[in-house]
């Protein structure tokens, strides 16, 4: 990838859905600092909601980061069911600090383009939202 289109991949719009506040505010933290645009939600419901407002404002966001599991409401799997029956083509990463869990070894079968698991360095998210913008890229050539 030429020096051009890795500056373009980090740009874009991400929505971060996790029920810890602390991960939230990390998260944001360390994707405004790679250049992002971010917007927060604490479970699957509500970041389905604002996945639909963001498409209909025309600001589709470009990847969501899903946490699997949220003690309250819809976690990162059914979320990202109810995301692609909005946007078919969601770019979605999963978020868990259990890497052994079916959706973290097999994500792409629930429908993610990505993993990173918990805790992540800003170096680790950055890659892995690179790998994730890169595949997005490559698809539309």
């Amino acid at each position: 990838m030429k020096i051009e289109e890795r500056r373009a991949v980090m740009k874009g719009r991400i929505l971060i859905m996790d029920d810890e506040e602390i991960i939230r505010d990390i998260a944001s933290q360390m994707l405004r600092r790679l250049g992002y645009d971010v917007e927060l939600s604490e479970d699957g419901a509500e970041a389905a909601a604002a996945y639909k407002k963001a498409m209909n404002e025309g600001k589709r966001f470009d990847i969501v980061i899903l946490d699997l599991q949220v003690r309250k409401g819809m976690g990162g799997k059914d979320a990202m069911k109810e995301l692609i029956k909005i946007d078919p083509d969601v770019k979605g990463i999963i978020s868990s600090g259990y890497s052994n869990d079916p959706e973290m070894t097999d994500f792409e079968k629930y429908g993610f383009s990505g993993v990173v698991e918990k805790p992540y360095s800003i170096q680790e998210l950055s890659r892995n939202l690179e790998k994730v913008m890169a595949s997005f890229i490559e698809d539309k050539k």
